[in-house]
C-alpha cells in the first residue's frame, strides 16, 4: 500500500509542474500583449493616450448645412410631419460650388422624402437606407467627387 501511495504522490508532483509552467507562461504572454497594445507598438508607434492612427491622417473637410426641411405626410386620419436637417461633407475647394447648387439639393431631397412611405420612415433601421438614397441623389445633382457624405443631424417624425 505504501508503494502505491508513493507512486501516486510522485505522479501528481510531475503532473502539476507543467500546469504551473503553462500558467506562468500564459500570464507573462498576456502581460506582454497588454503592454504592446496599450503603448501602440503594433500601430506604428501611436500611443494609446494621444492621437490614434486614424485621427492623425484626417483630410481637410468642410461642411455645408442644408436648410431644415419640413414635409407634411398625409397618411391615415391624422396629419403627420417630418422634420429633416442635414449637412454635406464636402471637399474644401468645392464648398462654394456646392453652396451654389443648394436649391437643386433641396429640391431633390424634398421630392425624395415626399415619395417615401410613412411606414418606411417609422422603421428604426430606415434611416440608414434613406441616408444612402439621399446621398446618391445629392451626388447626382452636385457631382460625384464634390460630396463625401451626408450627415443627418435631425430626423423627427411626429
Amino acid at each position: 500500500m505504501s508503494d502505491a501511495a508513493a507512486a501516486e504522490q510522485t505522479s501528481t508532483k510531475r503532473g502539476s509542474k507543467p500546469l504551473f509552467l503553462g500558467l506562468g507562461l500564459a500570464a507573462i504572454l498576456g502581460a506582454c500583449g497588454f503592454v504592446i497594445t496599450y503603448t501602440g507598438l503594433l500601430r506604428g508607434g501611436a500611443s494609446g493616450h494621444g492621437e490614434t492612427a486614424q485621427t492623425s491622417h484626417l483630410q481637410p473637410t468642410s461642411y455645408v448645412p442644408i436648410e431644415p426641411i419640413l414635409i407634411s405626410l398625409s397618411h391615415g386620419a391624422r396629419p403627420r410631419h417630418l422634420r429633416f436637417r442635414a449637412e454635406l461633407e464636402v471637399e474644401p475647394n468645392e464648398q462654394h460650388n456646392v453652396e451654389l447648387l443648394m436649391p437643386r439639393v433641396l429640391d431633390v431631397l424634398n421630392s425624395y422624402l415626399r415619395a417615401v412611405d410613412v411606414e418606411d420612415l417609422e422603421r428604426q433601421t430606415s434611416l440608414i437606407g434613406l441616408r444612402a438614397q439621399m446621398l446618391r441623389r445629392v451626388r447626382l445633382v452636385v457631382g460625384e467627387n464634390r460630396v463625401r457624405d451626408l450627415l443627418v443631424t435631425e430626423f423627427v417624425l411626429n
